[in-house]
């Protein structure tokens, strides 16, 4: 036990003397000021719109997390890689033609079988409002566009200040408007819209360094189109359909807790899932954005992959131990306090939530290294056996148990015993690439 906080602490320390920590100091310091206010905007939300305003709300993001995956084929994640900022380009400009494409085919899919996809999913309250999905997809791949490109240029200030005003404007309509009309309705309309105000953010952020990269790219040739599509195929193939999967086994409790158990069940779990993924979306997606690039960096260098993926692990770890710790202890007294009352069910999901999103937290190296170690095929395998063990999970809880409590329960400790083998797996592919690079 003593060996492994020694080990820790040490890890702990040479990440926070490093540039690597500083910058993602940066981006978390914007994440955490987004998080601050959407938590103190939280207590008021909650109470004006209620849990039911918030099941429709998760199931319709749950639908949408479904779809955003597609909206660009995952091209946005490949901007980072090309060492040429030509390249860099040429991605930018075919993931927005793709994420118009797509956005146009999704609408015309969902004129023509929207009724029929609401009625097999059990999510016919949220009928009305399907055609906002593919808007709301095309204004995500725009956001992810911008956000990609800033990491980058490293350009990690902008990508935190644009959480953070993004977080305010949004909250502040929430409850606005939430004071006049506390509906549903309300929430997926500012659902829709909010990608597209993050997108405008980080486009003013973006605009300086993209002008300042587009002379460069005019004096010398362009790699087409048909070419960086064909050579980073991997992300279509195998990455877009990984990320499609995994966001459709993030939302398959909301759907099946909805269809199942009622809309007020899924509003708990909605709430339950956004406060323990708070962490995750502080540091965790600073850490990825971060690490994505140096790591990149390092790959191009012959750098050492595994050291730089433990560390950032053990690091995550041992931040995560203590928000997570007081929810699996104190989960339905916390959510009673902060959020009321009728709260307390959705503070015992987040009990075995918290354990769930604790292993979430500190695989974002991992998941980071994916692509440099060109292992995506395999991530796409893995997901798909996650997210059936973690539906058989669901499922059991349902007929098996007759409770949503037991649902979540089974749903989030299979999910941890994946997220186990998966980063054992991707480091063992780091230490076999590590070999390989010294060896030749």
């Amino acid at each position: 036990m003593n060996r492994m906080i020694a080990f820790l602490n040490q890890a702990l320390n040479r990440v926070w003397r490093s540039r690597f920590a500083r910058n993602v100091a940066v981006v978390a310091s914007g994440t955490a000021g987004a998080q601050a206010i959407t938590i103190a905007f939280a207590p008021l939300i909650t109470r004006i719109y209620g849990p039911e305003a918030f099941g429709l709300l998760g199931t319709f993001l749950a639908i949408l997390a479904v779809a955003a995956p597609i909206a660009a084929l995952a091209y946005p994640i490949a901007i980072v890689l090309p060492k040429d900022d030509r390249d860099a380009l040429g991605l930018v400009r075919l993931s927005a033609i793709l994420s118009f494409g797509i956005a146009v085919l999704a609408a015309v899919l969902f004129a023509l079988s929207g009724d029929w996809l609401t009625a097999t999913l059990g999510a016919e309250s949220v009928a009305g409002y399907l055609l906002l999905v593919p808007v709301a997809m095309l204004f995500t791949a725009w956001m992810e566009i911008a956000q990609q490109w800033l990491i980058r240029k490293k350009e990690f200030s902008v990508v935190a200040r644009s959480a953070v005003a993004h977080s305010l404007i949004l909250n502040s309509a929430k409850s606005g408007i939430g004071w006049l009309n506390p509906v549903g309705k309300v929430l997926i309309v500012l659902a829709t819209l909010g990608p597209a105000l993050h997108a405008a953010l980080l486009y003013f952020g973006a605009r300086r360094r993209y002008q300042a990269a587009t002379p460069k790219v005019a004096d010398g040739s362009r790699t087409s189109l048909k070419e960086l599509a064909h050579r980073h195929r991997d992300f279509p193939l195998y990455r877009a359909p990984q990320n499609f999967i995994y966001a459709a086994s993030q939302s398959l409790p909301v759907l099946m807790l909805a269809a199942f158990f009622g809309p007020a069940a899924a509003g708990f779990y909605t709430l339950g899932r956004m406060v323990m993924g708070m962490p995750s979306n502080l540091l965790g997606k600073a850490v990825n954005d971060v690490f994505y690039p140096r790591i990149t960096e390092a790959a191009h260098n012959g750098e050492n992959l595994p050291q730089y993926i433990v560390r950032a692990t053990g690091a995550l770890f041992a931040i995560g131990l203590v928000p997570f710790g007081l929810v699996i202890l104190f989960g339905p007294w916390l959510f009673s306090l902060v959020f009321g009352a009728d709260w307390a069910m959705a503070g015992e999901y987040a009990r075995w939530l918290a354990l769930f999103f604790l292993f979430n937290f500190i695989n974002k190296p991992c998941v980071a290294a994916v692509p440099v170690l060109g292992i995506q095929r395999g991530l796409l395998v893995y997901e798909l056996f996650s997210t059936g063990g973690k539906a058989l999970g669901l499922v059991a809880g349902f007929y098996w148990f007759d409770s949503d409590l037991w649902a979540v329960a089974l749903f989030s400790v299979i999910g941890v015993a994946a997220y186990v083998a998966m980063m054992l797996w991707i480091l063992k592919h780091a230490i076999e690439w590590r070999a390989y690079a010294k060896a030749s």
